[in-house]
């Protein structure tokens, strides 16, 4: 999807701009690419999982697919995020004590899927000092996934992911403020493999054609492109009355909440799934929900209706402060995985460091 003529306006406007931002960080880069800056390894193999452009590339999905195959393979994998949004500083390792305040609403999510199978999660805002911390709690490691670092380049990856939408790719965008990527296409150079996200899972030839041609221009010459689609599963019941309420039924009149960056394909996915969307509240990315957001939703729902939210949503909606104003609300999650088309999955499963024989965990 092309910039619209009123944002190609505004981005010109900008470009000035844009291009200062670009030369600092292309002096930033430059120094990094030639030692001058350092970018350490790490004591296991990495897998770097970003993008080029601020928020709503799918990472979240994404590095849940990567540490889901490395448990299949037999590895022990841990996640090291930023934490954005949280409350807290420093490098942290999450626990049963912990919340969505403490080390971000992402890195919540993940410890509340994987902290049972083993997965150790960290945050820290210099991802090397989050390296050491796994290294002295948790020895045992034979891989970390980078949340979201494609530019914190202290640590420099085994493997390096990038994603970019198929809506808002990084081969039409422009560097901030102009645009919206953190850096200038020629980023893209660093990534061992391109995946193009959320796209239609029956997208045709010629458009995959295209959109790897255009990412051609940018990548290293043989890096893979491949592409990606969101798979929603059934609605999960979040709250007591939701569990009260049973199961959504298609047809029915529905509210959606959110605090994401795109809220967009999970719109399209309850609409064409036959929900009728009565009201949407629609939040900026890591809102930090308040009781008041809860009171305007409440005042809007109608009983009987359905609210759905995200599975990263539900980590800030959960918090204690909100109990009050959540009780009573139907509040449904719509759990989000990633499909890789075609020969994706096998083509990225090879990728992957690999792993010394063992026995796999079981999923």
């Amino acid at each position: 999807m092309r910039p619209s003529t009123k944002h190609q306006a505004l981005s010109t406007i900008l470009l000035p701009f844009a291009w200062l931002y670009a030369a600092v960080l292309a002096v930033r880069n430059w120094l990094y690419d030639h030692g001058w800056k350092a970018s350490a390894p790490g004591w296991v193999p990495l897998v770097g999982v970003g993008n080029l452009r601020v928020g709503g590339t799918g990472k979240t999905p994404h590095v849940i697919w990567v540490v889901e195959e490395l448990l299949r393979q037999g590895q022990r994998p841990a996640i090291l995020s930023r934490g954005y949004g949280r409350q807290t500083q420093g490098p942290r390792l999450a626990t049963l004590t912990d919340s969505a305040a403490t080390v971000g609403d992402e890195p919540w999510q993940y410890f509340e899927q994987f902290s049972t199978l083993g997965v150790p999660v960290a945050v820290a805002e210099n991802r090397q000092l989050g390296l050491d911390l796994l290294r002295q709690h948790h020895p045992e490691l034979t891989t970390v996934v980078l949340d979201d670092a494609y530019q914190h380049r202290r640590v420099r990856p085994t493997l390096n992911i990038l994603l970019t939408e198929l809506a808002r790719p990084f081969y039409h965008d422009y560097v901030l403020p102009a645009g919206r990527l953190r850096e200038t296409r020629a980023g893209a150079a660093r990534a061992d493999v391109v995946i193009i996200t959320k796209c239609p899972p029956d997208i045709m030839a010629e458009a995959q054609a295209e959109a790897t041609a255009q990412v051609r221009r940018y990548a290293r010459p043989g890096a893979p492109v491949l592409f990606s689609a969101y798979a929603y599963t059934a609605p999960q019941p979040l709250t007591a009355a939701a569990r009260a309420l049973g199961a959504p039924r298609a047809g029915q009149s529905a509210l959606l909440l959110t605090g994401i960056a795109q809220p967009g394909p999970l719109r399209e996915h309850l609409l064409a799934a036959g929900f009728q969307l009565a009201e949407e509240f629609i939040f900026p990315d890591h809102h930090a929900f308040a009781p008041a957001d809860l009171g305007a939703v409440r005042a809007r729902w109608r009983a009987g209706q359905p609210i759905f939210t995200t599975e990263k949503d539900a980590t800030r909606l959960l918090a204690p402060a909100l109990d009050e104003a959540l009780a009573g609300l139907p509040v449904y999650t719509i759990p989000v995985r990633v499909a890789l088309l075609g020969t994706g999955a096998a083509r990225l499963r090879a990728l992957l460091p690999g792993a010394s024989p063992s026995s796999p965990v079981l999923l």
